[in-house]
């Protein structure tokens, strides 16, 4: 039995590496080499260490931030704790995704004080808790993201949505009832989540993002100093759209004279770009989350590249080199900082 379950564990990894290599291979396979690199040498590298200093801070707030959390378990957690355990845990992440989580509630339990009988304060049960809590708090922020992102795009896009989308819709129903129907089809879902959780995988998880969620809204209209997690969330999230808008202020510092074809229609296509458009961008990048490859690679690429294309009309070869930097960026910062804090916690010892 438990060699089925390791076979197919493997199996889930090794598909998982296998769906990267090729989302790299086709998202790649058409790119002028030369022009690649040439663009590259002429970005402008002063902003691209910008996003990289903002990703190693932004690791740092979300130890902070973590660590208000683990406070009720065990308030002897230190900032440099939880700061390692998140490093490390992205390290991990880049290797086996999702795994990461796990190993940093292990690392938390393992460092965690005694209580007078001897056992761990923070157990892994309430460590993982405190994990739902954390992303279900970034999903939360993710949906506001995502209204924030077209709420801000409408006065370019809304023209189009309007004529093409909303507008037939209109001629046969009217905007209350489209917006009843919404509101059923949702109560719908969640009745059908709540109901039939236990029974299917796929809604189990749906029923522990709401659950997380909740929690999460619960814990931290309760918790000491609540308002400052919330602060931090958002602190969180300035961080990965300043990181966005760095590589952007990037790539429109390439002189378009210096490269040539899609590279040079790319220069001229995104210099327009401002910092709600960097904001557009950072939403389209995290749905690369979704798919379960490692650390991102090729599902980041080929996604941040076709809506670049899609909906600024910049060359895909041109957003892969936007989309190469950005990620590029942020998977060195997240092997540094994860060796750094491994080293740190292994001198400690």
């Amino acid at each position: 039995m438990k060699m089925d379950k390791r076979l197919s564990e493997a199996l889930k990894y090794i598909l998982s590496i296998a769906a990267a290599v090729a989302l790299l291979y086709f998202s790649f396979r058409g790119v002028n080499w030369k022009d690649f690199s040439v663009a590259l040498k002429e970005c402008s590298w002063i902003y691209v260490l910008l996003a990289f200093a903002l990703g190693i801070f932004c690791y740092w707030v979300r130890g902070v931030r973590w660590k208000m959390l683990l406070e009720p378990i065990d308030d002897s957690i230190s900032i440099r704790s939880s700061f390692n355990a998140i490093n490390i845990c992205m390290i991990a992440n880049l290797v086996l995704p999702r795994v990461g989580e796990f190993i940093r509630c292990g690392y938390i339990t393992k460092n965690s004080s005694k209580d007078s009988e001897g056992h761990r304060k923070a157990t892994l049960d309430k460590v993982f808790g405190t994990v739902v809590i954390d992303r279900g708090w970034d999903i939360f922020f993710g949906f506001v993201t995502a209204i924030l992102v077209f709420s801000l795009l409408w006065g370019k896009y809304g023209d189009f949505i309007s004529e093409n989308i909303l507008t037939g819709l209109s001629e046969r129903l009217s905007l209350w009832k489209i917006g009843l129907a919404l509101l059923v089809l949702f109560a719908g879902f969640v009745f059908a989540v709540w109901k039939f959780h236990g029974k299917s995988r796929f809604l189990g998880k749906i029923w522990k993002i709401f659950k997380g969620v909740t929690e999460g809204l619960k814990t931290c209209l309760h918790m000491r100093r609540g308002w400052l997690f919330v602060v931090y969330t958002l602190v969180v999230w300035a961080l990965y759209w300043m990181m966005s808008f760095a590589i952007l202020l990037a790539v429109q510092n390439i002189n378009p004279a210096s490269v040539g074809g899609a590279m040079a229609e790319g220069v001229k296509a995104i210099q327009s770009l401002g910092l709600v458009d960097a904001l557009f961008i950072m939403f389209a990048g995290s749905l690369s989350s979704l798919l379960p490859v490692p650390g991102g690679f090729g599902a980041y690429h080929s996604i941040v590249a076709g809506a670049l294309l899609s909906v600024y009309g910049v060359p895909f070869e041109f957003g892969l080199l936007f989309a190469t930097l950005s990620h590029e960026t942020q998977t060195l910062a997240s092997i540094l900082a994860g060796g750094w804090s491994y080293a740190d916690e292994t001198l400690r010892k």
